[in-house]
């Protein structure tokens, strides 16, 4: 006896009619009455006198509706304190991430979480993805938002549906700052800040070619802010990810996109088996149907 058609028969009783009750219940008359039918064949009784103008209930249909009603009120009763167990859901979600494009789709998941578990809130931790997988290793972060190459052999996760662009960040003065896009040979000729992940740098070896060899690089830096103070201080060009630039100061450092351009993707991750908290749990399920959304 499903709950659908307890409700169904209770609507019946109530208007006394099919006709009406099949309008109430927005379902056309010979599929209510095919559905009382087949309650009544299943339990074996006979439920209703339809023999006047008025649906009458029998003994059998009488004591069916005392015992739906209450069982409707359970149900009712259950269905609120679910919700509201949902409502109590709280915590704070740690989330890691670089200073990439990606971080853009953020704040409206964060807003749409937030409005469904207002008692959750949010910490962010921004470092190079192979210092987030650290920290997702030993169960201080929750999630990361990576930047790829990286290996997710120990992860579970979902590919973001926004694409990382490649630029070179330099002064708004400087001799490379007049071209429309920059070379593998542009860069050869200056001193350089390279990404410090060790896969980054083979991505990007793979663009240069055979300038590679040739490059002057006058350091390695984990995060593109600080970077941006060595450029901005005029002692390297550097290569970053687009990600905040555009937010940054016009006036104190520009960039140029790459030629051929370089473009790379990023994940949203968690490890595979870690056992996390309510809210966790919530915000990682919420999150796969949100980004999956997205890409429609």
């Amino acid at each position: 006896m499903e709950i659908r058609v307890l409700r169904y028969f209770l609507a019946v009783v109530r208007e006394e009619s099919i006709t009406k009750a099949s309008e109430v219940l927005h379902i056309t008359q010979p599929t209510l009455s095919r559905q009382l039918a087949q309650m009544e064949e299943e339990i074996g009784v006979k439920l209703f006198d339809r023999g006047t103008r008025k649906i009458k209930l029998t003994n059998e249909g009488i004591l069916l509706r005392r015992r739906a009603e209450e069982i409707l009120q359970l149900v009712d009763k259950t269905e609120k304190e679910l919700i509201e167990q949902e409502e109590q859901v709280e915590g704070k979600i740690s989330i890691g991430c670089g200073e990439i494009s990606s971080v853009q789709l953020l704040p409206e998941l964060f807003k749409n979480f937030h409005q469904k578990y207002p008692r959750v809130t949010f910490d962010i931790y921004t470092a190079t993805a192979d210092l987030v997988k650290e920290q997702m290793d030993r169960g201080i972060l929750d999630l990361g938002l990576l930047l790829e190459p990286v290996d997710m052999e120990k992860y579970d996760f979902v590919r973001v549906d926004m694409k990382e662009k490649w630029v070179v960040l330099m002064p708004p003065n400087a001799m490379l700052a007049e071209k429309e896009f920059i070379t593998a040979r542009d860069l050869s000729e200056v001193p350089l800040i390279l990404p410090r992940r060790l896969q980054v740098q083979s991505e990007l070896a793979s663009w240069f070619g055979d300038y590679y060899k040739d490059l002057n690089v006058l350091f390695t830096s984990n995060l593109s802010t600080n970077g941006a103070i060595m450029v901005n201080a005029g002692l390297a060009y550097s290569l970053v990810i687009e990600g905040a630039v555009p937010f940054w100061d016009s006036s104190k450092v520009t960039y140029r996109p790459l030629h051929p351009e370089l473009w790379a993707t990023s994940v949203l991750a968690w490890k595979r088996g870690q056992p996390f908290s309510l809210a966790a749990t919530k915000f990682i399920e919420f999150s796969k149907c949100f980004l999956s959304m997205s890409k429609i």
